[in-house]
């Protein structure tokens, strides 16, 4: 029976020890101690949190809670808002992101992103995936970057539905089709991580249907980080998910562990619905 128990044991083990450590998974991106200030206002608290390779991690929690502050940390669109200093560690393969060497039109195009509202360049849906590729000199030539908007839009699911209407604009799609173009066009510049910040807050329950569907088959080539409101939305489509409240990680764990017997009782209030 000790043969059995022991690796267990050892489990929990080094979880108690790193409680957000996913065991046994390749770590993409490691937080430690990361911390978000707005001016004097702290947003976050020393999240340390794992997240594992090619897999769905889901950050939830109540609204103004941190988990979109700590999605945008991991491609520094928090540098964009001049009043905004994080501190701590985020390395992504061991890489410091915060570091003074690193490009961070690099960095994002490593990690892409697709926010709430669908938000396609005023362009055709041809020049909306054709755009990533030109500028970051990813096609060799025209031939191949048909290929790659090609490719994209059939990773986003979305080929068979606009091959013949390339040259239309991908505002004139509906709002599921522009989201899945937004993928698409994330898809393009080949990313190693996706961050989707509650990219189907927007949409009808059909074409929700179809971006989870499309997260599933996604994280066979990418880390994906999704922020959602909706709890069934990440008992569906994640693995690991992490729960924030008021700026803290409180739990973070195996998606049917938090959902089923989750450690804190701020997990299970917001869970069973008692605060939220």
């Amino acid at each position: 029976m000790s043969t059995v128990h022991t690796p267990m044991a050892a489990d929990a083990l080094s979880e108690s020890h790193h409680p957000t450590a996913p065991q046994h998974r390749e770590v993409k991106y490691a937080a430690r101690k990361a911390c978000v200030f707005y001016g004097e206002k702290q947003a976050l608290f020393d999240v340390d949190l794992d997240i594992p390779l090619k897999e769905v991690t889901a950050l939830i929690g109540p609204s103004g809670c941190g988990k979109s502050t700590f999605l945008r940390c991991l491609n520094r669109m928090n540098d964009t808002i001049p009043i905004c200093r994080v501190t701590g560690d985020i390395k992504l393969d061991g890489t410091d992101i915060y570091s003074k060497a690193i490009d961070v039109v690099h960095l994002r195009a490593r990690v892409g992103m697709v926010f709430q509202k669908p938000n396609p360049f005023p362009k055709s849906i041809f020049d909306n995936i054709a755009y990533g590729p030109r500028i970051h000199g990813i096609a060799r030539d025209k031939t191949h970057l048909d290929e790659i908007v090609q490719t994209s839009l059939e990773k986003a699911g979305l080929w068979a539905e606009v091959k013949d209407r390339l040259a239309e604009p991908g505002t004139g799609l509906s709002g599921g089709q522009q989201q899945r173009l937004c993928i698409a066009r994330c898809v393009a510049v080949q990313p190693e991580v996706i961050l989707m910040d509650e990219p189907c807050s927007a949409l009808d329950p059909i074409a929700t249907a179809k971006i989870e569907e499309l997260i599933d088959e996604l994280r066979e080539n990418y880390t994906i980080v999704i922020v959602t409101h909706s709890m069934q939305q990440a008992a569906r489509v994640s693995q690991r998910t992490a729960f924030f409240h008021l700026g803290e990680l409180v739990e973070c764990g195996d998606t049917e562990q938090v959902f089923t017997n989750p450690q804190d009782d701020r997990t299970q209030g917001y869970i069973t619905g008692r605060f939220g």
